[in-house]
This record gives C-alpha cells, sequence and structure tokens, in this order.
C-alpha cells in the first residue's frame, strides 16, 4: 500500500490557496526589485545598471547548467508522485543530488573564470553565491505538491531584508559589488530557508539503490530548451556588452526589460506556475478533456491580462520612464514600445509550454522549437545588433518568440487553436488601444508624476474593465456566469 503524507500534506492541494501563494511569492521577485529600481536606477547610472546586466547575463549560464532544468523535471516528478510519499522522497534525494553535482562542477568552472578575468573579478566573487544558491534551490519540490504556502512563507522575510540591506548600503557606482553580493546572499539565504520545511513531507529513505542515470538523461530534455531560449533572454545582453562595448545600452535594455517582465509576471507567470503541478496530475490520471477545457478558459483570462497590461505600459511609458528611473534613461521608453508584442506571444506560449507540453511529456518536442526560435534569436542578433544596438537585440527577440509561438500553437494537438486566440483577442485589443489613447493624454496632467502615473493606472484599469463589459467580452461574461 503506498505512503500517504501526513495530515498537513495528504489534503487535495486548493488551486485558488496556491495562485494566491504565487502571486505573493511573484509580489517578492517582481515588486520588491521594482521598490529598489528607481532608487538602483539613480545610484549606479546607466552604465553600474549595465554592468551588472552583463556579467549576471555570464554567471545566468552556470547557474543553467547547475539547474540543468530541475525546476520543471523535478517538479513534474513529485506531481505525479505526489501520493505516493516513499516514492516522493526518494525522487527529492535522486534530484537534488544530482543537482548538488552539477553545481559543484559548474562552481569549478566559474571559479577558473574568476582567475582568467581581471577587468570583472570583484563583480564575479560577489555574484558567486548565486551559484550556491542554486544548489541549494528545492522550491521545485513545494510546486511539484502544490504546497507553495511553505515556500513563500519560508523566503519572505529574507527578501524583504536584502531590499532594506540594498538601500542602507548601496550609495554610489562604487558599490557596484555590494549591490551584486546583497542580491546573490538574498537569493541563497531565501533558498536555504526552505530547506526546514523538508520534515514535514519527506521520510528517510536509504541511499543504496538511488538511480541517477534516468534523471541525467530526463534533465538533459529539460535543460536544452533552457539554453536554447537563453539565446534570446540572456545572451542578447552578453552580445549587446561585447558587440556595442557600451554599458549604457545593456542598461537601457536592462531596464525596459525589467519593465516587460513585471508585465510578464502580472499578466501569466504567476497563473501558469500555479497551474502546472495540476496539469501534470491531470495528465498523469489521463483527464485529457478536462485538460484541453481547463486550457482554453485559462488563455482567455491571460490575453485578457496580456493586452491589459500591454497597452496600459504602452500608455504610462511616457510618464512612467523619466519619473521611475530619472535622467539618462530616455531611450528605455522606445525600447518597451518595441518590446510590447512580447507580452502577448509569451503569454501563449507559456500557457501551452506550462500546461500542455511538459506536463504531457512532450518537453523535448518543445525544446525542437525553442532550439529554431534561438538559432533565428542569434542570426538577428548578430546581424541587428551592430548597426541598431539595443533595439536590434529586442527586434531579434519578437522575431524569435512569434516563431516559437507559432510553431506552439500549430503542433499541440488543438488543445489550444489560433481561431481560439483570435477570438478571444479582438475584444480585449480595441479595448486595450482605448485605454492606451486615455492613459497617454492623463499623462499631460500638470501634477507631481507620481500622482500622474497612480491617476493613469486606475483610470486605465477602470477603462479597459468598462468597455470589455460594454463589448461582452468572452472572459468577464464566463467570469460572471460562474459567478452566478
Amino acid at each position: 500500500m503506498k505512503d500517504k503524507a501526513d495530515s498537513g500534506a495528504d489534503l487535495q492541494p486548493d488551486l485558488r490557496k496556491n495562485y494566491i501563494y504565487r502571486l505573493i511569492n511573484e509580489i517578492l521577485t517582481f515588486a520588491l526589485p521594482l521598490i529598489a529600481m528607481p532608487y538602483i536606477s539613480r545610484v549606479l547610472g546607466a552604465g553600474g545598471v549595465g554592468e551588472y546586466s552583463y556579467t549576471y547575463s555570464v554567471i545566468t549560464y552556470f547557474i543553467m547548467f547547475g539547474a540543468m532544468g530541475t525546476a520543471s523535471y523535478g517538479a513534474r516528478e513529485i506531481a505525479i508522485n505526489r501520493d505516493d510519499r516513499q516514492t516522493c522522497s526518494r525522487l527529492f534525494w535522486e534530484i537534488e543530488l544530482m543537482s548538488i553535482l552539477l553545481c559543484l562542477v559548474s562552481l569549478m568552472m566559474w571559479l577558473l573564470l574568476i582567475m582568467t578575468d581581471t577587468a570583472h573579478r570583484m563583480v564575479f566573487i560577489a555574484l558567486t553565491p548565486y551559484i550556491l544558491g542554486t544548489m541549494f534551490d528545492i522550491s521545485w519540490l513545494f510546486t511539484g505538491l502544490e504546497r507553495i504556502g511553505f515556500m513563500v512563507t519560508a523566503n519572505a522575510v529574507v527578501r524583504i531584508a536584502g531590499m532594506m540591506l540594498l538601500f542602507l548600503m548601496v550609495r554610489s557606482v562604487d558599490d557596484l559589488a555590494i549591490y551584486c553580493i546583497i542580491n546573490s546572499m538574498t537569493m541563497l539565504t531565501a533558498n536555504l530557508s526552505m530547506w526546514l520545511c523538508l520534515p514535514r513531507f519527506l521520510v528517510r529513505v536509504s541511499i543504496r539503490g538511488f538511480r541517477f542515470g534516468n534523471h541525467f538523461r530526463a534533465m538533459l530534455v529539460y535543460f536544452i530548451p533552457n539554453i536554447a531560449r537563453s539565446i534570446y533572454t540572456v545572451l542578447d545582453k552578453t552580445l549587446i556588452g561585447l558587440i556595442t562595448g557600451s554599458p549604457f545600452q545593456n542598461g537601457y535594455y536592462e531596464q525596459a526589460s525589467k519593465m516587460i517582465g513585471v508585465a510578464d509576471g502580472l499578466s501569466f507567470v504567476v497563473f501558469n506556475s500555479a497551474l502546472y503541478a495540476r496539469m501534470s496530475y491531470l495528465f498523469a490520471m489521463g483527464k485529457h478533456e478536462e485538460v484541453k477545457n481547463r486550457i482554453a478558459e485559462n488563455a482567455d483570462y491571460i490575453m485578457f491580462m496580456c493586452f491589459g497590461t500591454a497597452f496600459g505600459l504602452a500608455g504610462i511609458s511616457h510618464t512612467l520612464v523619466p519619473v521611475f528611473f530619472g535622467k539618462g534613461y530616455e531611450p528605455v521608453e522606445g525600447l518597451i514600445y518595441m518590446m510590447l508584442p512580447l507580452v502577448p506571444v509569451i503569454g501563449i506560449s507559456n500557457c501551452l509550454g506550462t500546461q500542455y507540453y511538459t506536463p504531457a511529456g512532450r518537453r523535448a518536442q518543445s525544446a525542437g522549437y525553442i532550439v529554431v526560435g534561438a538559432v533565428t534569436n542569434l542570426i538577428f542578433n548578430l546581424c541587428l545588433i551592430p548597426v541598431y544596438e539595443a533595439r536590434g537585440a529586442v527586434a531579434a527577440s519578437v522575431a524569435a518568440e512569434l516563431l516559437i509561438t507559432g510553431l506552439y500553437l500549430r503542433n499541440c494537438d488543438g488543445y489550444l487553436t489560433i481561431k481560439q486566440i483570435m477570438d478571444s483577442s479582438g475584444r480585449k485589443i480595441a479595448a486595450g488601444i482605448c485605454m492606451a489613447v486615455i492613459v497617454r493624454l492623463l499623462g499631460g496632467l500638470k501634477l507631481n508624476g507620481v500622482y500622474v502615473i497612480i491617476i493613469q493606472i486606475f483610470t486605465g484599469i477602470i477603462t479597459y474593465v468598462a468597455i470589455l463589459i460594454i463589448l461582452k467580452d468572452s472572459f468577464l461574461r464566463n467570469l460572471r456566469e460562474r459567478a452566478l
């Protein structure tokens, strides 16, 4: 008979609670840096921000090698076997020990880079705890068990403390290394804190009989798309630094990317992350029709959020950039406008990736599409960055994401169709355009910039929702029917 988890862990996970916890976690992940961003932008300047962006892009490759797809693969394996506590415990230790070994190899390679690169040595040393933090990152366990509350509770205090240290200790561009070490140590400490919750979910298992070979091969399937996706999420920053030689171009690109990252987080990252484990469980139970219906409903919600945040950001950027970042960041506004299509485009591919391809065990297939997009992006980057600098990297990313999303939709066996996306998007785009125009006009108010932004945000939300109600949008109509 299968061993069950204790009374605190054997209850059916609550999707609503998990969504709320995911939302809290994304607030910590996106909102806390967002709060610190105006201060850091002014203290470090575009050059300092660009230097951090470039050096962090370099260590990201070492982090990815150490993680080796653990987050997605581990969460899926735990989700499938979560009703068997003994198997869950064995899987956890097999996957985690494999991750520790890979991180140790990555750490040795990173130390070799530190010894050879004298120009960035101090910053690289300050970033080293990121690799150690990856070694002890077990958030995938709680994701698979759908016990997100433990993960969020464990690291909330650490993240807030880290942000406070930034305000206290980073005073000028000369404190760039301090900024890096605070960020990296915050990540390491937050991940270590999650280990305190392990005894509640795991039982003792013997190391004899552990199997690592199967996990390594499976993790490679998850690792390949991560490497490929880095071509247009990380390598673009590396190439901007190497090709242009300007930390300022990287600084502009970094800040624009952060704003789009916030839009992504609000639109779909939290939502999809909360559903990933549940979809894996439903696929394992063979409930394919339920999965199909859920993906269609979830995609409608994602489009509602994506177009709302994208057009809202389009309307507010002219006011937001100078108020939020300060002087010297004027090119960021234009980069944000160019990046806005990424929000709905990535929203669709992320929906299919986390709710269909990976839970259905088709990660290898999706990896192929990502590789195609990555090669396309690399070619465009090499052609466009020398001429258009940061703008060239943005254009390359948009082209790559459009290609990948098209491949995802074409080959998902009808779990989500282009027609469904088009039917869902028409009214939302119309409402978004109207909202963006009204919000942009409000930017001319003769008030303090912060007050203008607040007025723009609330007016934009009300306008967007009101127009969709008038147009009888599918998402709001279905939401009303479920409420009744």
